[in-house]
């Protein structure tokens, strides 16, 4: 049963790309809320310095290495789910791969392939493979973390930007999809200027405590599983 320290207690999360950033830091924070919460990545070391860090606070996790590129990762991870949970809460897409940023004359093609394979296939794929979980939970969230750049166009950035567009374009027609058809919500988040690796290598100038740490994004994700909206909701963290 949930409590006001444990609101999170009995439910199930999976968060991708959890071993830095932001998704480690949501995935610390939903594991502190009491969800037991499966950690995905492809640093195996990183991940399990999390689920020390996780076990260490008094919460419980579940490593399951993954390389989202891998196109018989995802279903052996669901099947796993299924097996061990039978059941999925909370889904969490962190995970996002960020080409260099380049004008569109010069967009290099398999950095390009790479950034559509982890920001858009693997999406449907999580998406695909943990329907039925979701579903079977009953009130289930699925919070996908975008950019500014997937609807605000930016010189340089259009690999990456198209493959958000496309993202959030997944996300949104899922909903729309399930819309009718049971209590799972869909959210996309758009953290903003956060310290992250990833914001390091787009602005190696940039001073890294002028911005939020990635600890403020996952409590606004937190609060958002918690709450209740419209099939379709967007946020800035």
């Amino acid at each position: 049963m949930a409590d006001d320290d444990k609101p999170l207690m009995g439910r199930i999360a999976l968060v991708t790309g959890s071993s830095r950033g932001i998704g480690a830091a949501t995935a610390k924070a939903l594991a502190a809320a009491g969800a037991h919460v499966v950690l995905t990545g492809r640093d195996v070391k990183a991940l399990e310095d999390i689920e020390d860090e996780i076990y260490a606070a008094g919460g419980g996790s579940t490593i399951a290495p993954l390389d989202l590129s891998e196109q018989d990762g995802i279903p052996r991870l669901a099947a796993a789910i299924a097996q061990r949970f039978d059941k999925l809460d909370i889904l969490v897409i962190s995970a996002a791969y960020l080409p260099t940023l380049t004008p569109v004359t010069q967009i290099e093609p398999k950095q390009f392939s790479q950034a559509m394979t982890v920001n858009v296939l693997a999406t449907q794929a999580l998406i695909a493979a943990l329907d039925p979980l979701l579903k079977r939970a009953g009130h289930a969230r699925v919070i996908g973390l975008t950019s500014s750049v997937g609807s605000q166009p930016r010189a340089f950035w259009s690999a990456y930007a198209a493959s958000k567009a496309a993202f959030e374009m997944i996300l949104d027609c899922y909903a729309a999809e399930i819309e009718k058809l049971g209590d799972t919500r869909v959210a996309i988040v758009d953290p903003g200027a956060t310290r992250t690796q990833m914001r390091a290598r787009a602005y190696p100038g940039e001073d890294p405590v002028t911005v939020k740490p990635p600890e403020d994004v996952a409590r606004h994700i937190v609060d958002l599983v918690q709450s209740d909206f419209e099939t379709r909701h967007r946020s800035r963290a």
